[in-house]
């Protein structure tokens, strides 16, 4: 090994065929195959990775071809020369530094080509990979309150219903991508502002946009349950779910929630109840005319509210579902955390790969070396095809 680096070394010479410019040639090749694979990407496997070892025997071949040619010598037999030269008679070393590359470069672009040869009798494959979620979504309606006691300041420095709109944002948010989720609001009445959709954004910009205010005050429960159930009754999911955000008492309505709740059972829902604050007097903005102004100014009054955890610890418990209590903000994101790890399903996905052979621009390449010998000799440019 050590003369075959030797004799390398030996041929490095200015104006000679040296190492670099084999290594050079290297590269070139390399950035070609990466076009001919027209941006396919590299093979990602060798069908018969053995046949690799073949690679072995052109070390020998590249050592016999120099020793052949003694120390790069070069042989005329021209008549141009014979009158100087004698038959056999090489010419010094000095006065063919010049064209000694006309008498490697044909060699080593076949080498070239059957080293590409070798690789392309390995059967280089490029593996094609796709994915094919087989996992059913949940659907879920979130059902929110949006009566006037969802303005109380417990939960500071924000109003009740500023926090559960931040909590539902971030629970759409980390949903699996298949679940489908709709939004109820409701008050003295109900309004769906969003059917079953897989589309995050759309769904969190309408969550932003919910306000108090906007339905007659009071707290209809079972109107709720009833405009959820009618969104999941007929979707197809495995798994169908409400969420019930609520602070208060039922008030209104021409539903009762226990007739709500038997629908519910029936179409087999699963309810989950939130009772938001805690019983009791708290802060609450309250509209007040002023008397020298006669305007109506907002003031903070300590006004009693209540929440009937009797009604939805019912709700839940009949539809299979449970029932929480938030009575701060970080106690109902964890809330929502643990409803969101209660409605997991189990991800199954299958992979498959294609393969596709990939040895057809290695074959086009060393082909292509094969022929440029017999060119360049055709052009006078080098000694030998």
């Amino acid at each position: 090994m050590s003369g075959l680096v030797g004799t390398f070394l030996s041929h490095a010479s200015p104006g000679g065929f040296a190492l670099g410019d084999l290594f050079s040639g290297a590269l070139l090749n390399v950035a070609l195959f990466e076009g001919l694979l027209g941006g396919g990407g590299w093979p990602t496997q060798l069908r018969h990775p053995a046949m690799l070892a073949l690679l072995l025997l052109l070390i020998p071949l590249i050592w016999w071809h120099h020793k052949r040619q003694g120390d790069g010598a070069l042989t005329y037999s021209s008549l141009s020369h014979r009158a100087r030269l004698s038959p056999g008679r090489r010419l010094p070393l000095a006065g063919r530094g010049r064209g000694l590359w006309r008498l490697h470069l044909p060699f080593y672009l076949r080498i070239a080509a059957l080293a590409l040869l070798i690789v392309a009798f390995a059967r280089p494959q490029r593996g094609l990979t796709w994915e094919q979620d087989l996992t059913e979504g949940i659907d879920i309606v979130v059902a929110l309150d949006v009566s006037g006691s969802m303005a109380a300041e417990d939960f500071q420095p924000n109003n009740r219903l500023f926090v559960a709109k931040d909590v539902v944002q971030s629970f759409v948010s980390e949903r699996a991508g298949g679940d489908r989720i709709g939004l109820v609001v409701f008050a003295g009445a109900t309004l769906v502002k969003s059917p079953l959709t897989t589309d995050r954004a759309m769904l969190r910009q309408l969550i932003d946009s919910v306000e108090l205010d906007i339905l007659p005050d009071g707290t209809a429960i079972g109107m709720a349950l009833a405009a959820g159930a009618a969104r999941l009754k007929d979707s197809a999911a495995t798994s169908k779910v409400m969420v019930l955000v609520t602070d208060g008492v039922n008030n209104a309505g021409a539903i009762d929630p226990a007739s709500a709740a038997a629908v519910a059972e029936g179409l087999g829902l699963r309810v989950y109840t939130l009772g938001v604050g805690t019983d009791g007097t708290v802060p609450m903005p309250v509209p007040m005319r002023d008397p020298r102004s006669g305007r109506v100014v907002m003031q903070r009054r300590m006004v009693e509210v209540e929440v009937d955890e009797e009604l939805l610890r019912a709700i839940a418990g009949r539809t299979g579902g449970r029932y929480f209590q938030a009575t701060d903000p970080e106690s109902l994101r964890r809330i929502f955390e643990e409803i969101d790890e209660l409605e997991r399903t189990p991800i199954e996905v299958k992979r498959y790969v294609r393969f596709e052979e990939a040895f057809q621009p290695l074959a086009w390449t060393a082909l292509a070396l094969t022929l440029i010998p017999v060119l360049l000799a055709t052009l006078g440019l080098t000694l030998q095809p």
